[in-house]
């Protein structure tokens, strides 16, 4: 790879790649979803997400390439980490928490990446290529907007430490008895180091 165009082919196909894997995923994550509002969400992004991969192959259309045979290896480690947490059998409230939290890692990812491949396209003076991807990023800035106010919003119904808090207080107490016992020993011993230097 030599070349800005080869570069930057490199990176559409890698961004076409992860919207392909998203429009899978993101169906899944709809359909795991507990909360209505939630599971609404995923799947309006669902759709934009297709649309999203359209407009990457009008892209590919006007620059008259083809993708290249390539895997986007972040948007795969982040489907995995999914995939890998849901193994762990989470209530369906945790899984709608983690479900924001992983949806909010990928809008990120994905703005990076079109924020980047816009600064190519500019410099290359591909601006009907600019303004597809732009109407890309601007829908994941919106998303990201959405995911964030969910992640404010949602909480936990069993936070699991109950029987942590009685612990740490309990043993907070023996360490408070314990020191006030070994104080009067203390200075029973600095009394007597006063009088031996008296002497």
């Amino acid at each position: 790879m030599q070349t800005a165009h080869e570069f930057f082919i490199h990176e559409l196909t890698d961004m076409l790649d992860a919207e392909r894997k998203l429009v899978e995923a993101l169906t899944q994550q709809a359909e795991e979803c507990d909360r209505p509002e939630l599971q609404k969400a995923f799947e309006n992004h669902q759709k934009q997400t297709e649309g999203q991969v359209e407009r990457l192959e009008q892209c590919f259309e006007i620059l008259g390439e083809e993708p290249e045979e390539t895997e986007c290896k972040g948007i795969k480690g982040l489907i995995e980490e999914h995939d890998s947490f849901k193994e762990e059998d989470p209530a369906a409230d945790i899984m709608d928490i983690f479900n924001v939290g992983a949806a909010t890692k990928v809008e990120r990812y994905e703005i990076s990446g079109y924020e980047s491949l816009i600064r190519l396209a500019d410099l290359m003076e591909h601006k009907k290529v600019s303004k597809l991807l732009q109407q890309n990023l601007r829908e994941e800035e919106q998303t990201l907007k959405k995911m964030e106010g969910f992640s404010k919003k949602l909480k936990p119904e069993n936070l699991g430490m109950e029987e942590e808090e009685e612990e740490t207080m309990a043993g907070e107490e023996g360490e408070g008895e314990s020191s006030e016992r070994r104080a009067p020993a203390r200075a029973g011993r600095s009394s007597k180091a006063r009088r031996g230097k008296a002497a």
